[in-house]
């Protein structure tokens, strides 16, 4: 004679299937929210990376334009030293 689950095991194996499935759904929601949470951060210090390296390109514009200036002074000032 061959062995039949009850119907309370049956019962039981349905009730921990949707368990499980269950905890599955929460454990990809929980990865999901991980994952986006981990890619906003990756973009973020992107974001920051891009923004430094722009503040020191400006930086060095400034700086080289106020060389160049100097520079102009003092030809300007070489100029009018020789004149007189």
């Amino acid at each position: 004679m061959a062995f039949t689950p009850s119907k309370d095991q049956k019962r039981r194996d349905r009730e921990q299937k949707k368990i499980d499935k269950r905890l599955a759904k929460e454990d990809a929601k929980l990865e999901k929210f991980a994952t986006q949470q981990a890619s906003e951060e990756a973009a973020e210090e992107a974001a920051a990376e891009a923004a430094e390296a722009e503040r020191i390109a400006a930086m060095t514009d400034e700086e080289r334009e106020e060389a160049e200036f100097a520079a102009e002074l003092a030809a300007e000032e070489a100029k009018a030293a020789e004149n007189k």
